[in-house]
Protein backbone atom coordinates (compact mmCIF):
# COMPACT_ATOMS: atom_id res chain seq x y z
CA UNK A 1 0.00 0.00 0.00
CA UNK A 2 3.00 2.55 -0.65
CA UNK A 3 1.28 5.39 -1.84
CA UNK A 4 4.63 8.01 -2.52
CA UNK A 5 7.04 8.01 -5.44
CA UNK A 6 10.66 8.05 -5.71
CA UNK A 7 12.22 10.76 -7.66
CA UNK A 8 15.71 11.05 -9.83
CA UNK A 9 15.14 14.55 -10.75
CA UNK A 10 17.85 16.77 -11.17
CA UNK A 11 18.65 18.75 -8.29
CA UNK A 12 17.03 21.84 -9.44
CA UNK A 13 14.22 23.52 -6.62
CA UNK A 14 11.11 22.61 -6.71
CA UNK A 15 10.76 19.88 -9.58
CA UNK A 16 7.08 19.93 -9.84
CA UNK A 17 7.52 15.71 -10.21
CA UNK A 18 9.28 15.98 -6.53
CA UNK A 19 5.98 17.15 -4.99
CA UNK A 20 3.26 15.12 -7.50
CA UNK A 21 2.19 18.28 -9.11
CA UNK A 22 1.25 17.75 -13.00
CA UNK A 23 2.35 19.84 -15.73
CA UNK A 24 -0.82 19.74 -16.68
CA UNK A 25 -2.98 19.35 -13.87
CA UNK A 26 -1.31 21.29 -10.84
CA UNK A 27 -2.74 19.76 -7.93
CA UNK A 28 -5.40 17.55 -9.00
CA UNK A 29 -4.72 13.93 -9.32
CA UNK A 30 -4.34 13.49 -13.20
CA UNK A 31 -6.98 10.67 -14.89
CA UNK A 32 -8.07 9.89 -11.80
CA UNK A 33 -9.42 5.70 -11.77
CA UNK A 34 -13.34 5.59 -11.54
CA UNK A 35 -13.31 1.74 -10.05
CA UNK A 36 -11.47 0.01 -7.89
CA UNK A 37 -10.44 -3.79 -8.36
CA UNK A 38 -13.20 -6.57 -7.76
CA UNK A 39 -12.81 -7.58 -4.11
CA UNK A 40 -13.78 -4.02 -3.05
CA UNK A 41 -17.59 -4.25 -5.23
CA UNK A 42 -19.07 -3.60 -1.71
CA UNK A 43 -17.93 -0.05 -1.02
CA UNK A 44 -18.13 0.79 -4.99
CA UNK A 45 -21.81 -0.34 -5.09
CA UNK A 46 -22.73 1.41 -2.06
CA UNK A 47 -20.91 4.72 -2.70
CA UNK A 48 -22.51 4.58 -6.55
CA UNK A 49 -26.24 4.70 -4.12
CA UNK A 50 -25.40 7.19 -2.26
CA UNK A 51 -28.25 9.66 -3.15
CA UNK A 52 -30.57 7.49 -2.96
CA UNK A 53 -29.77 5.50 0.12
CA UNK A 54 -29.54 8.72 2.36
CA UNK A 55 -32.92 10.27 0.64
CA UNK A 56 -34.74 6.83 1.94
CA UNK A 57 -32.82 6.32 4.89
CA UNK A 58 -31.27 3.38 4.02
CA UNK A 59 -27.35 3.85 4.19
CA UNK A 60 -26.79 3.52 7.27
CA UNK A 61 -28.40 0.00 7.05
CA UNK A 62 -26.54 -0.77 4.45
CA UNK A 63 -23.30 -0.06 5.78
CA UNK A 64 -23.95 -1.95 8.58
CA UNK A 65 -23.95 -5.15 5.73
CA UNK A 66 -20.90 -4.49 4.19
CA UNK A 67 -18.11 -6.51 4.64
CA UNK A 68 -15.34 -6.49 6.69
CA UNK A 69 -12.47 -6.00 3.73
CA UNK A 70 -9.19 -6.04 3.53
CA UNK A 71 -7.19 -3.03 2.61
CA UNK A 72 -4.35 -5.30 1.61
CA UNK A 73 -5.32 -5.88 -2.16
CA UNK A 74 -5.05 -1.86 -3.00
CA UNK A 75 -1.65 -1.02 -5.61
CA UNK A 76 -0.81 1.82 -5.99
CA UNK A 77 -0.99 5.67 -6.08
CA UNK A 78 -4.48 5.94 -7.83
CA UNK A 79 -6.49 3.03 -6.58
CA UNK A 80 -5.74 4.39 -2.74
CA UNK A 81 -7.22 7.92 -3.57
CA UNK A 82 -10.20 6.16 -5.09
CA UNK A 83 -10.23 4.07 -1.66
CA UNK A 84 -10.43 7.32 0.09
CA UNK A 85 -12.85 9.09 -2.05
CA UNK A 86 -14.92 6.33 -1.70
CA UNK A 87 -15.33 6.01 2.24
CA UNK A 88 -15.04 9.57 2.60
CA UNK A 89 -18.05 9.88 0.94
CA UNK A 90 -19.78 6.95 2.60
CA UNK A 91 -18.39 8.45 5.49
CA UNK A 92 -20.09 11.84 5.78
CA UNK A 93 -23.24 10.21 3.89
CA UNK A 94 -23.36 8.03 7.43
CA UNK A 95 -22.42 10.47 9.60
CA UNK A 96 -25.33 12.84 8.42
CA UNK A 97 -28.36 11.07 6.56
CA UNK A 98 -30.31 12.44 9.47
CA UNK A 99 -28.99 15.43 9.76
CA UNK A 100 -27.59 17.57 12.55
CA UNK A 101 -30.16 15.95 15.10
CA UNK A 102 -29.44 12.50 14.34
CA UNK A 103 -25.77 12.22 14.38
CA UNK A 104 -23.83 9.30 15.12
CA UNK A 105 -21.26 8.73 18.14
CA UNK A 106 -19.59 5.67 16.04
CA UNK A 107 -18.39 4.22 12.58
CA UNK A 108 -18.64 1.42 12.39
CA UNK A 109 -15.48 -1.10 12.49
CA UNK A 110 -15.94 -2.58 9.10
CA UNK A 111 -15.88 1.77 7.64
CA UNK A 112 -13.40 2.66 10.60
CA UNK A 113 -10.74 -0.06 9.98
CA UNK A 114 -10.00 0.11 6.25
CA UNK A 115 -10.65 3.99 6.14
CA UNK A 116 -7.93 4.69 8.57
CA UNK A 117 -5.80 2.31 6.80
CA UNK A 118 -6.01 4.11 3.83
CA UNK A 119 -5.76 7.76 5.08
CA UNK A 120 -2.55 6.24 7.11
CA UNK A 121 -1.27 5.27 3.55
CA UNK A 122 -1.89 8.15 1.93
CA UNK A 123 -1.20 10.74 4.77
CA UNK A 124 -4.60 11.75 4.79
CA UNK A 125 -6.91 12.38 7.72
CA UNK A 126 -10.22 9.84 7.89
CA UNK A 127 -12.68 12.57 7.02
CA UNK A 128 -13.38 14.05 3.81
CA UNK A 129 -11.29 16.76 2.62
CA UNK A 130 -10.77 19.24 -0.40
CA UNK A 131 -8.31 16.25 -1.58
CA UNK A 132 -11.30 13.73 -1.69
CA UNK A 133 -13.85 16.35 -2.90
CA UNK A 134 -12.01 17.81 -6.16
CA UNK A 135 -8.72 16.96 -7.18
CA UNK A 136 -9.60 12.74 -6.88
CA UNK A 137 -13.16 12.90 -7.94
CA UNK A 138 -13.43 14.22 -11.70
CA UNK A 139 -13.92 12.34 -15.07
CA UNK A 140 -14.06 12.85 -18.48
CA UNK A 141 -17.79 11.93 -19.70
CA UNK A 142 -17.03 12.25 -22.93
CA UNK A 143 -14.41 12.40 -26.04
CA UNK A 144 -15.30 16.72 -26.52
CA UNK A 145 -13.85 17.19 -22.50
CA UNK A 146 -16.72 17.58 -20.81
CA UNK A 147 -16.36 16.39 -17.04
CA UNK A 148 -18.22 14.63 -14.51
CA UNK A 149 -17.76 13.56 -10.97
CA UNK A 150 -17.25 9.78 -9.83
CA UNK A 151 -19.10 9.84 -6.47
CA UNK A 152 -21.67 12.08 -5.47
CA UNK A 153 -24.27 12.95 -2.48
CA UNK A 154 -27.47 14.75 -2.36
CA UNK A 155 -27.67 17.71 -3.95
CA UNK A 156 -28.17 16.99 -8.05
CA UNK A 157 -27.25 19.55 -10.01
CA UNK A 158 -26.06 22.01 -7.62
CA UNK A 159 -23.44 19.59 -6.21
CA UNK A 160 -22.45 18.67 -9.55
CA UNK A 161 -21.14 22.57 -9.99
CA UNK A 162 -20.11 23.07 -7.00
CA UNK A 163 -17.58 20.25 -7.18
CA UNK A 164 -16.77 21.10 -11.11
CA UNK A 165 -16.54 25.01 -10.33
CA UNK A 166 -14.25 23.85 -8.08
CA UNK A 167 -12.27 21.52 -10.08
CA UNK A 168 -12.13 24.44 -12.67
CA UNK A 169 -10.87 27.25 -10.43
CA UNK A 170 -7.92 24.30 -9.64
CA UNK A 171 -7.29 23.79 -13.12
CA UNK A 172 -7.11 27.84 -13.70
CA UNK A 173 -4.12 27.91 -11.40
CA UNK A 174 -2.23 25.73 -13.32
CA UNK A 175 -0.11 28.28 -15.43
CA UNK A 176 0.51 29.67 -11.82
CA UNK A 177 2.30 26.83 -10.15
CA UNK A 178 4.72 26.72 -12.71
CA UNK A 179 5.10 30.26 -12.76
CA UNK A 180 6.31 29.99 -9.10
CA UNK A 181 8.93 27.21 -10.11
CA UNK A 182 10.23 29.68 -13.02
CA UNK A 183 10.14 32.73 -10.47
CA UNK A 184 12.15 30.91 -7.93
CA UNK A 185 14.46 29.80 -10.39
CA UNK A 186 14.80 33.03 -12.14
CA UNK A 187 15.27 34.95 -8.43
CA UNK A 188 18.90 32.94 -8.21
CA UNK A 189 20.25 33.20 -11.25
CA UNK A 190 19.29 37.04 -11.07
CA UNK A 191 17.15 36.44 -14.18
CA UNK A 192 15.30 39.57 -14.14
CA UNK A 193 12.77 39.13 -17.05
CA UNK A 194 12.52 35.93 -16.72
CA UNK A 195 10.76 36.57 -13.10
CA UNK A 196 8.69 39.63 -14.75
CA UNK A 197 7.26 37.11 -17.26
CA UNK A 198 6.97 34.48 -14.43
CA UNK A 199 4.93 37.14 -12.31
CA UNK A 200 2.54 38.29 -15.38
CA UNK A 201 2.05 34.61 -15.67
CA UNK A 202 1.33 33.84 -12.05
CA UNK A 203 -1.25 37.58 -11.76
CA UNK A 204 -2.98 35.80 -14.92
CA UNK A 205 -3.54 32.81 -13.57
CA UNK A 206 -4.77 34.04 -10.33
CA UNK A 207 -7.07 36.25 -12.61
CA UNK A 208 -8.44 32.94 -14.47
CA UNK A 209 -9.13 31.50 -11.18
CA UNK A 210 -11.22 34.37 -9.92
CA UNK A 211 -13.51 34.09 -13.76
CA UNK A 212 -13.59 29.97 -12.84
CA UNK A 213 -15.10 30.45 -9.28
CA UNK A 214 -17.86 33.09 -11.02
CA UNK A 215 -19.42 30.34 -12.30
CA UNK A 216 -20.57 29.14 -9.15
CA UNK A 217 -23.35 31.35 -9.13
CA UNK A 218 -24.42 29.66 -12.49
CA UNK A 219 -24.78 26.61 -11.90
CA UNK A 220 -25.19 26.27 -7.80
CA UNK A 221 -28.35 26.97 -5.82
CA UNK A 222 -27.55 28.78 -2.97
CA UNK A 223 -31.22 27.14 -1.50
CA UNK A 224 -29.42 23.61 -2.00
CA UNK A 225 -25.86 24.48 -1.35
CA UNK A 226 -27.14 25.23 2.37
CA UNK A 227 -29.57 23.35 3.04
CA UNK A 228 -28.62 20.28 1.83
CA UNK A 229 -25.03 20.14 0.51
CA UNK A 230 -23.16 21.62 3.28
CA UNK A 231 -24.38 19.56 6.61
CA UNK A 232 -21.96 16.52 4.08
CA UNK A 233 -18.98 18.72 4.18
CA UNK A 234 -19.18 19.25 7.94
CA UNK A 235 -16.26 17.77 10.56
CA UNK A 236 -17.13 16.79 13.81
CA UNK A 237 -14.29 19.44 14.83
CA UNK A 238 -15.47 22.53 16.39
CA UNK A 239 -19.03 21.66 15.48
CA UNK A 240 -21.57 22.01 17.82
CA UNK A 241 -23.99 19.06 15.80
CA UNK A 242 -20.53 17.02 16.97
CA UNK A 243 -18.89 18.55 20.10
CA UNK A 244 -17.74 14.94 21.12
CA UNK A 245 -16.33 13.77 17.76
CA UNK A 246 -16.44 10.33 16.23
CA UNK A 247 -15.01 7.31 17.43
CA UNK A 248 -13.73 5.41 15.19
CA UNK A 249 -14.65 1.92 15.78
CA UNK A 250 -11.33 -0.79 16.03
CA UNK A 251 -9.12 2.42 15.68
CA UNK A 252 -9.92 4.28 18.76
CA UNK A 253 -12.03 3.60 21.78
CA UNK A 254 -11.47 7.37 22.59
CA UNK A 255 -13.36 10.07 20.19
CA UNK A 256 -11.38 11.75 17.37
CA UNK A 257 -11.69 15.31 16.01
CA UNK A 258 -11.76 16.55 12.42
CA UNK A 259 -12.36 19.34 10.70
CA UNK A 260 -14.84 19.23 7.82
CA UNK A 261 -13.80 20.25 3.99
CA UNK A 262 -12.50 23.46 3.24
CA UNK A 263 -11.31 25.94 0.64
CA UNK A 264 -8.62 26.56 3.21
CA UNK A 265 -7.34 22.92 2.48
CA UNK A 266 -6.23 24.42 -1.13
CA UNK A 267 -2.42 23.79 -1.62
CA UNK A 268 -2.97 26.59 -4.47
CA UNK A 269 -3.23 29.63 -2.15
CA UNK A 270 -0.87 28.37 0.46
CA UNK A 271 1.78 27.84 -2.19
CA UNK A 272 0.69 31.95 -3.99
CA UNK A 273 0.93 33.20 0.01
CA UNK A 274 4.11 31.76 0.16
CA UNK A 275 5.81 33.09 -2.89
CA UNK A 276 4.19 36.51 -2.10
CA UNK A 277 5.15 36.38 1.52
CA UNK A 278 1.43 36.96 2.37
CA UNK A 279 2.22 37.12 6.31
CA UNK A 280 -1.66 36.55 7.82
CA UNK A 281 -2.95 37.41 11.88
CA UNK A 282 -2.27 34.96 14.39
CA UNK A 283 -5.45 33.27 14.80
CA UNK A 284 -6.06 32.75 10.84
CA UNK A 285 -2.30 31.82 10.15
CA UNK A 286 -2.55 29.10 13.13
CA UNK A 287 -6.10 27.42 11.37
CA UNK A 288 -4.42 27.79 7.52
CA UNK A 289 -1.59 26.08 9.01
CA UNK A 290 -3.55 23.17 10.69
CA UNK A 291 -5.40 23.10 7.08
CA UNK A 292 -1.94 22.11 5.81
CA UNK A 293 -2.20 18.74 7.79
CA UNK A 294 -5.32 18.06 5.42
CA UNK A 295 -3.40 18.13 2.36
CA UNK A 296 -1.60 15.21 0.21
CA UNK A 297 2.39 14.87 2.20
CA UNK A 298 3.72 15.95 -1.08
CA UNK A 299 1.43 18.98 -1.96
CA UNK A 300 2.32 20.10 1.74
CA UNK A 301 5.98 19.46 1.23
CA UNK A 302 5.71 21.90 -1.59
CA UNK A 303 4.56 24.71 0.08
CA UNK A 304 6.86 24.14 2.74
CA UNK A 305 10.07 24.69 0.12
CA UNK A 306 8.52 27.58 -1.01
CA UNK A 307 8.85 28.94 2.23
CA UNK A 308 11.97 28.10 2.93
CA UNK A 309 12.89 29.41 -0.93
CA UNK A 310 14.47 32.77 -1.14
CA UNK A 311 12.04 35.61 -0.73
CA UNK A 312 10.54 37.09 -3.55
CA UNK A 313 9.51 40.25 -1.71
CA UNK A 314 13.05 41.41 -0.25
CA UNK A 315 14.20 40.58 -4.14
CA UNK A 316 11.68 42.91 -5.80
CA UNK A 317 12.48 45.30 -3.14
CA UNK A 318 16.41 44.92 -3.68
CA UNK A 319 16.10 45.56 -7.60
CA UNK A 320 14.80 48.68 -7.31
CA UNK A 321 12.71 47.67 -10.59
CA UNK A 322 9.72 49.53 -10.75
CA UNK A 323 8.77 47.03 -13.66
CA UNK A 324 9.71 44.42 -11.24
CA UNK A 325 7.44 45.97 -8.65
CA UNK A 326 4.18 46.59 -10.91
CA UNK A 327 4.04 42.96 -12.01
CA UNK A 328 4.81 41.80 -8.13
CA UNK A 329 1.68 44.18 -6.98
CA UNK A 330 -0.34 43.05 -9.87
CA UNK A 331 -0.23 39.27 -8.44
CA UNK A 332 -1.31 40.35 -4.61
CA UNK A 333 -3.59 42.41 -6.28
CA UNK A 334 -5.46 39.59 -8.21
CA UNK A 335 -4.90 37.28 -4.85
CA UNK A 336 -6.81 39.88 -3.16
CA UNK A 337 -9.65 40.28 -5.76
CA UNK A 338 -9.81 36.14 -5.33
CA UNK A 339 -10.65 36.78 -2.10
CA UNK A 340 -13.30 39.56 -2.41
CA UNK A 341 -14.73 37.18 -4.85
CA UNK A 342 -14.61 34.25 -2.20
CA UNK A 343 -16.24 36.61 0.08
CA UNK A 344 -19.33 37.34 -2.27
CA UNK A 345 -19.95 33.75 -2.81
CA UNK A 346 -19.94 32.83 0.69
CA UNK A 347 -21.88 35.41 1.48
CA UNK A 348 -25.01 34.56 -0.81
CA UNK A 349 -24.27 31.00 -0.58
CA UNK A 350 -24.34 30.92 3.30
CA UNK A 351 -25.13 34.50 5.04
CA UNK A 352 -27.97 35.33 3.21
CA UNK A 353 -29.57 31.19 2.19
CA UNK A 354 -29.07 31.24 5.93
CA UNK A 355 -31.24 34.23 6.52
CA UNK A 356 -33.98 33.00 4.20
CA UNK A 357 -33.98 29.43 5.97
CA UNK A 358 -34.86 31.34 8.98
CA UNK A 359 -37.29 32.63 7.73
CA UNK A 360 -38.89 29.59 6.38
CA UNK A 361 -37.51 27.15 9.04
CA UNK A 362 -40.88 27.94 11.43
CA UNK A 363 -43.05 26.53 8.75
CA UNK A 364 -45.27 23.11 9.77
CA UNK A 365 -44.47 19.62 8.70
CA UNK A 366 -40.22 20.27 8.46
CA UNK A 367 -38.92 16.86 8.37
CA UNK A 368 -35.40 15.90 9.79
CA UNK A 369 -32.82 14.81 7.42
CA UNK A 370 -30.47 16.55 5.10
CA UNK A 371 -31.85 15.22 1.76
CA UNK A 372 -35.20 16.54 2.55
CA UNK A 373 -34.03 19.73 3.02
CA UNK A 374 -34.28 21.34 6.37
CA UNK A 375 -31.71 23.46 6.87
CA UNK A 376 -28.39 23.18 9.53
CA UNK A 377 -28.02 25.81 12.63
CA UNK A 378 -25.17 24.54 14.34
CA UNK A 379 -22.36 26.03 11.47
CA UNK A 380 -24.54 29.32 10.15
CA UNK A 381 -22.16 31.56 11.06
CA UNK A 382 -19.15 29.21 10.80
CA UNK A 383 -17.75 27.35 7.89
CA UNK A 384 -17.43 23.39 7.56
CA UNK A 385 -13.93 23.56 8.26
CA UNK A 386 -14.69 25.08 11.62
CA UNK A 387 -14.04 28.84 11.57
CA UNK A 388 -15.82 31.76 12.09
CA UNK A 389 -16.42 32.45 8.53
CA UNK A 390 -16.46 35.91 7.51
CA UNK A 391 -13.76 37.14 10.11
CA UNK A 392 -12.11 34.52 8.91
CA UNK A 393 -12.41 35.00 4.75
CA UNK A 394 -12.01 39.08 5.74
CA UNK A 395 -9.12 39.12 7.49
CA UNK A 396 -7.18 36.72 5.12
CA UNK A 397 -8.09 39.57 2.26
CA UNK A 398 -7.21 42.28 4.22
CA UNK A 399 -3.84 41.04 5.12
CA UNK A 400 -3.34 39.91 1.49
CA UNK A 401 -3.98 43.41 0.00
CA UNK A 402 -1.37 44.59 2.91
CA UNK A 403 1.72 42.71 1.05
CA UNK A 404 0.87 45.07 -1.58
CA UNK A 405 4.89 47.04 -2.26
CA UNK A 406 4.60 50.64 -1.98
CA UNK A 407 5.83 53.12 -4.23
Amino acid sequence: MEAGGGTEEPPLPLALTRFQVSEEFGFLLPDPLTELPEPYGPWMEVAHELPQLIASHRLRSRVHQMPQLSTHHLRGREELHLAHLVLSFITMGYVWQEGEEGTVQVLPRNLAVPYWEVSEALGLPPILSHADFVLANWRRKDPNGNLDTIITLPGGESLRGFILVTLLVEKAAVPGIKAIVRALHAILQHDEETLQRALEELAGAIEAMSKALRRMHDHVDPAVFYAVIRIFLSGWKDNPAMPEGLVYEGVSQQPLAYSGGSAAQSTVLHAFDELLGIRHSQDTAAFLHRMRSYMPPPHRAFVEEIHRAPSLRQHVLCSGSGRLRAAFNRCVSALTDFRSCHITIVTRYIAVAAAKAKAGRAEPGARAGPALGKPPTALEAKGTGGSHIFSFLKSIRDTTREGMISA
